[in-house]
């Protein structure tokens, strides 16, 4: 690298906690997210909280903070950043500026304290910090007798407002440039609400994330008609669908896929089925992306035009209380109601959704279905793993059997597959010298490592590819 180094402090050899700083020498540095680590790269029991999330690095030396995207794992650990210290600005998108408060205060919630008055100080904090960057601009981050930085964020088509980000950095005293790409959380194509990501024309090097860098998802075009069986099926047994998601991303995804489904139902099965959507954070962020209707795509304007409401139909109902929570899993529970839950965490690792599993998972009748990647170490993991053998998981210490039907669409990933992550390298004008891959489990970064290795050699590209893992220090 002409200039430069890059240190990871988070998901060099795992799938979260992304935190990346691209330091240009003692006094000057730019840091690409800090999120929180999760499953078993995290520390279980809340007296951990803190101290696994602890910012131990120094943080005078940072110039910038770009978020990539807003999800946990990419921008938890920003109160923890903040107490050590940090004073400068917080770049992202536009969408993004608008959905980073409600994922602090989520955080700030869960780590650090209740208190709304304590809360609503540090949130002003967090928005006078945050500088929205267009996409497709370059902005000038530094500009000094020793070094002109820019960035440049553009669509990774993950969640909205998600971008990867383009690092150039100029040294005035060698005279050298150099084009550091962060891919940030690449999505894939035919994602909801949502354009592909398109390849940078270029870059020196590149931070690439590698989280299915060793699979094929399945076919994203018939994903949503695979998602009808799965859910006819339960109908069919008089049960209820419980999914798992993420507040922000795949239950704005969900919500889009069955509103379609809705739609061009002609089984009496859909007729007043309730879709049921269990998680106040997810209820805001929906909110919001209604707000965001400028960043969708093509095929979600078609659908406003013709007088659809894509995230807000007749048949959704959001609970709001806890006290509600508890009413409609005891009914669902009792009565076996078909309805469709989509209750957070994705990875079943807390929330809403635990209390649904504990109910529900021991009844054949309903069904499970995952739509995201769960990591090792979680809730999620282990009903994927041995709900389809019958076996059992613990959930809030209580071990409970699992007998309702368990799938994983793999369609729904909202991250790009091997073949989709080789293309954004691919189709570069002019690939990268060096690759680095993070965001992975470091089985998957050696697999998909092999894989670029086996196209470089094949087409002659010159290319050194080394894994977040190798190079902590």
């Amino acid at each position: 690298m002409a200039s430069g180094q890059i240190e990871h402090h988070g998901a060099a050899k795992g799938v979260t906690g992304s935190c990346h700083r691209l330091r240009l020498d003692a006094i000057h540095s730019l840091l690409v997210d800090c999120g929180l680590f999760q499953g078993e790269e995290g520390e279980s029991g809340a007296d951990s909280t803190l101290e696994q999330h602890r910012v131990e690095f120094p943080v005078d030396d940072i110039q910038a903070m770009v978020v990539t995207h807003v999800h946990i794992d990419h921008v938890g650990r920003l109160p923890y950043l903040l107490a050590a210290g940090y004073r400068g600005p917080i770049y992202c998108s536009p969408p993004s500026a608008q959905l980073l408060p409600l994922v602090t205060e989520d955080a700030l919630k869960i780590g650090f304290t209740r208190d709304t008055r304590l809360i609503e100080r540090f949130l002003q904090v967090v928005r006078s910090r945050l500088r929205p960057v267009p996409y497709g601009q370059w902005h000038t981050v530094i500009d000094n007798a020793s070094h002109r930085l820019r960035i440049k964020l553009k669509r990774a088509g993950h969640i909205l407002g998600s971008a990867y980000v383009e690092v150039d950095h100029f040294e005035h005293r060698s005279g050298k440039q150099h084009r550091t790409v962060f891919s940030g959380d690449l999505g894939a194509p035919y994602s909801p609400l949502l354009p592909a990501p398109k390849s940078p024309y270029r870059a020196d090097t590149l931070v690439i994330e590698s989280t299915y860098g060793d699979r094929l998802h399945e076919e994203r075009t018939t994903r949503r008609q695979r998602l009808k069986i799965v859910i006819e099926k339960a109908l069919e047994n008089q049960g209820s669908v419980i999914i798992p998601a993420f507040s922000i991303g795949r239950t704005q995804e969900l919500l889009y896929e069955l509103e379609g489904l809705i739609h061009q139902a002609q089984s009496p099965l859909w007729k007043d089925l309730e879709i049921i959507v269990d998680s106040p954070l997810a209820a805001r962020f929906t909110e919001v992306y209604r707000k965001l209707k400028p960043w969708w795509d093509a095929e979600a304007h078609r659908r406003v035009r013709s007088g659809r409401h894509p995230l807000s139909f007749d048949s959704l109902y959001t609970v709001a209380s806890h006290k509600e929570h508890l009413q409609t899993v005891d009914y669902l529970a009792r009565t076996g109601r078909p309805a469709i839950v989509i209750a957070a965490s994705g990875m079943a690792t807390g929330g809403r959704v635990v209390n649904y599993l504990k109910r529900l998972l021991g009844d054949p009748k309903h069904a499970v279905v995952f739509v995201g990647y769960q990591a090792r170490g979680t809730a999620g993991r282990d009903i994927q793993r041995y709900g389809p053998i019958g076996g059992w998981v613990v959930l809030d210490g209580q071990r409970v059997d699992i007998r309702a039907s368990v799938t994983s669409l793999g369609g729904y990933s909202a991250h790009a597959d091997q073949s989709q992550l080789l293309n954004f390298i691919k189709r570069m004008r002019h690939p990268p010298s060096h690759i680095r891959l993070v965001h992975g489990e470091p089985d998957v970064q050696a697999i998909f490592k092999a894989r670029i290795e086996q196209w470089a050699s094949k087409d002659g590209c010159e290319v050194e590819v080394t894994l977040g893992a190798d190079q902590l220090l």
